[in-house]
C-alpha cells in the first residue's frame, strides 16, 4: 500500500468514475484502474462494485475511507501549518534585548506587534549586549537588541538608531539648574559610570580628560536603567543612554543634554535563517516604527 494508491482510492471516492479520478490526478484513466487493482491486492478486499459505468464503494471500502478521508485532512493541516512557518515563522518569536530599551521601548513594540498577531507568542529576555549577541548567534533567539560594542562577526545585523546620551541628575543637585550639561560640569561631581568597555562611556571619559575634568566616580553599572535609578537615588550624575529614561522624569529625575554629544549606538542582529521569517519582518517594522514616534533628541525640559 502507498501513498498514490490511496489517493486514487480517494479520487475515484470523491468523483464516482475512474475518468474523473484520473482528471483529478492528472493521469490517464487506466493508470486509475491500475492503482485501485493494487489497492485491493494490498487491503485484501474489493473497494468498488462496478455498475452501469460508476464505482460504487463497497461497505467495507466505506468504513476505509473514513481513515483515509481523516489522513488527508491531516496532511492539509500539515501543509497549512508548513505555509504558516513559511509565511510567519514559528508563530512564536523570541527576541533579546539590552536593558535599556528591553526595559523601555521593547514593551511599547510588543504591546503593537501582538495588537496586529495576537496568536503569536513573544519571549522577550533582557541581557547584556554581549549575551544578546552570543544567544543569537546559537540561535537561541531570533532577533536581538544590542549595543554597538558587541562583536558582529558571524551574526546578520543592521543600525537599529544612534541616540544622543542624557545627564540623570539627582533632584535637587546643583547641576539641575543648567539647561545643557558640558565636560566641565562633571570636575569633582559624584559620577555614577557604566561599564568600563561602554562606547559612550569611552567617549565620555575622553572628553573629560580633554579638558582636565575629574569626576568622583561613585558607581559603576552595566545597565542606563539602573543607572537612572541611582541618580534618582541621589548617588550621583550618570550619562544615560535615552531608550532607558521612559518614566524616570516623571519620579523627579532631572534630564538634561550633554555636549558635546556623547552617542549610544545600537543595532538589531538577527539569525541568519530568520531574517526573512514575516513575524520576525513584522516585528522589527514595529520597533522601527515605534522608534521614530519617540523624539529622544528634543527634551521637554
Amino acid at each position: 500500500m502507498n501513498f498514490r494508491q490511496i489517493e486514487a482510492f480517494r479520487a475515484v471516492i470523491m468523483s464516482g468514475t475512474a475518468s474523473r479520478a484520473a482528471e483529478l490526478m492528472g493521469v490517464t484513466q487506466p493508470a486509475v484502474s491500475r492503482l485501485i487493482g493494487e489497492l485491493e491486492t494490498a487491503v485484501g478486499f474489493p473497494l468498488f462494485d462496478r455498475v452501469k459505468g460508476r464505482l460504487i464503494p463497497t461497505p467495507e471500502a466505506e468504513i476505509f475511507y473514513r481513515d483515509v478521508e481523516a489522513s488527508f485532512r491531516g496532511l492539509d493541516r500539515l501543509r497549512s501549518t508548513a505555509a504558516r512557518i513559511r509565511d510567519f515563522g514559528s508563530g512564536h518569536i523570541r527576541v533579546a534585548s539590552l536593558a535599556a530599551a528591553g526595559s523601555t521601548i521593547v514593551p511599547r513594540v510588543v504591546r503593537k506587534f501582538r495588537d496586529a498577531f495576537p496568536s503569536a507568542i513573544v519571549t522577550l529576555s533582557i541581557m547584556s549586549s554581549a549575551s544578546v549577541r552570543n544567544h543569537v548567534v546559537d540561535g537561541e533567539f531570533d532577533l536581538g537588541l544590542a549595543a554597538d560594542e558587541v562583536d558582529l562577526s558571524g551574526v546578520e545585523h543592521q543600525v537599529f538608531g544612534s541616540f544622543p546620551a542624557l545627564c540623570a541628575i539627582p533632584p535637587g543637585h546643583p547641576l539641575a539648574e543648567k539647561k545643557v550639561i558640558h565636560p566641565a560640569d562633571f570636575h569633582g561631581v559624584d559620577y555614577v559610570a557604566l561599564s568600563p568597555e561602554d562606547r559612550a562611556r569611552l567617549q565620555f571619559d575622553r572628553l573629560c580628560e580633554e579638558v582636565g575634568s575629574k569626576p568622583n566616580l561613585a558607581i559603576e553599572t552595566p545597565f542606563a536603567i539602573t543607572a537612572c535609578t541611582l541618580a534618582l537615588e541621589g548617588v550621583g550624575v550618570g550619562i544615560v543612554n535615552p531608550l532607558a529614561v521612559d518614566g524616570f522624569a516623571q519620579r523627579g529625575l532631572v534630564l538634561r543634554p550633554f555636549e558635546p554629544a556623547v552617542y549610544f549606538k545600537s543595532y538589531l542582529l538577527f539569525r541568519p535563517d530568520m531574517q526573512k521569517a514575516r513575524l520576525v519582518r513584522e516585528f522589527v517594522a514595529a520597533l522601527l516604527e515605534v522608534r521614530n514616534s519617540r523624539n529622544f533628541i528634543r527634551l521637554n525640559v
